[in-house]
């Protein structure tokens, strides 16, 4: 077995690490590029939402290297992602390829499924071996979100720019590589000194924006332009709503570990979207009420095109924007998204926010700049 699986943000480095301690032999994807982009849109159909079409992509070049196997993740609701598994599974065989596909459905109170279904890609593993991959795995993933913490807050004020960026690269290179507790906890603990030595512009006051919006748009940088990275270096201290330990927490041990805020984020929505709409679209409809309420200048609403949670969120964003006042930009992006207008949006977003900071309306800032 050549086991492979789809790239979404970091999720490759704990997935990496958990199966090759069991001795599995691991196939990662190369990292998303434009090439992947065009296997995917080539092969999938035309309004099939932009991740799949990514994955698709993946799970191509993935076979070129030697996959054979395929670890696929579920979904439950209206959102499509439930029903990615099959149609990528159909896709692929039609295109020829000879592969094994394991789908990991969100347990509902049936862990026994999910553990069954790990249990054909680990074998007759001890449990303590088990245990220990699993904990280094989910050591990893917390490292990663706790030094990119640092990342966003600290790129937002590096003098030099750029520095914070090659750190954040060299970091998830060496956590990748960490074999063991001991070795990690070594490499977080000089990470950290390195981002913390980072020459800060201490008298600047960063914008800070929030994203929220569908999880794989959010969390994969090829396929939302980088937008993290670009933000930070406009200046920009981003409020990044959802994270990979979050996901694992209610995709897999959805009636173990319930996730911190969740029955929160639920209330805030309540007055806006009362139901579940599949995907992440009550959240993002509950975290903007909540982020109103916080130290957060603006909102980005990210979403794939023709992502159904999402637009039932996105019709319900202007209305969150004017009641509680606080600016709202959806982007939804596609296979056609092209950086140079992207980025155009972004820096209009950013102008406007800062001249609401500075006490004065978006007409009489167009006025100042000679609109």
């Amino acid at each position: 077995m050549k086991l492979t699986f789809p790239h979404m943000g970091d999720i490759y480095i704990p997935l990496k690490s958990f199966f090759s301690q069991l001795d599995i032999d691991v196939i990662v994807p190369p990292l998303p590029t434009q090439r992947t982009l065009e296997l995917g849109v080539k092969n999938s159909p035309e309004f099939a939402c932009l991740p799949l079409k990514i994955n698709i992509g993946n799970f191509i070049e993935a076979f070129e290297i030697g996959a054979d196997t395929i670890l696929m993740a579920g979904g439950i609701g209206p959102c499509r992602f439930g029903y990615y598994a099959q149609v990528e599974k159909e896709i692929l065989k039609d295109l020829g390829y000879k592969f094994d596909m394991i789908v990991l459905e969100p347990p509902q109170g049936r862990l026994k499924d999910v553990l069954k279904n790990i249990g054909k890609i680990i074998g007759k593993k001890s449990l303590n071996r088990i245990f220990k991959a699993a904990k280094l795995a989910w050591l990893k993933a917390k490292v990663l979100e706790d030094i990119e913490k640092n990342v966003i807050k600290f790129r937002s004020l590096e003098k030099n720019r750029g520095e914070t960026t090659q750190i954040y690269r060299l970091a998830k290179k060496k956590i990748d590589e960490a074999e063991d507790e001991e070795s990690l906890k070594k490499i977080y603990n000089e990470l950290d000194k390195m981002i913390k030595s980072i020459k800060l512009n201490d008298s600047l006051s960063p914008i800070k924006i929030a994203i929220i919006g569908e999880i794989y748009t959010v969390l994969e940088p090829f396929v939302n332009l980088n937008i993290i990275e670009k933000l930070g270096e406009m200046g920009v201290e981003v409020i990044r709503t959802i994270n990979l330990t979050e996901w694992a927490n209610l995709n897999i041990f959805l009636d173990l570990f319930r996730i911190k805020g969740e029955k929160e984020v639920k209330k805030a929505a309540k007055p806006y979207l009362n139901y579940f709409v599949g995907g992440h679209g009550l959240e993002s409809v509950g975290n903007s009420v909540l982020l109103s309420k916080g130290n957060c200048d603006g909102i980005i609403h990210l979403a794939p095109f023709t992502c159904m949670p999402e637009i039932v969120a996105q019709s319900i964003l202007p209305n969150i924007s004017r009641k509680l006042d606080i600016p709202i930009m959806s982007l939804v992006i596609d296979e056609h998204s092209a950086e140079a207008g992207f980025v155009t949006r972004l820096e209009a977003f950013i102008d406007l926010l800062k001249a609401k900071k500075e006490g004065y309306t978006i007409y009489e800032k167009s006025i100042l700049l000679g609109n």
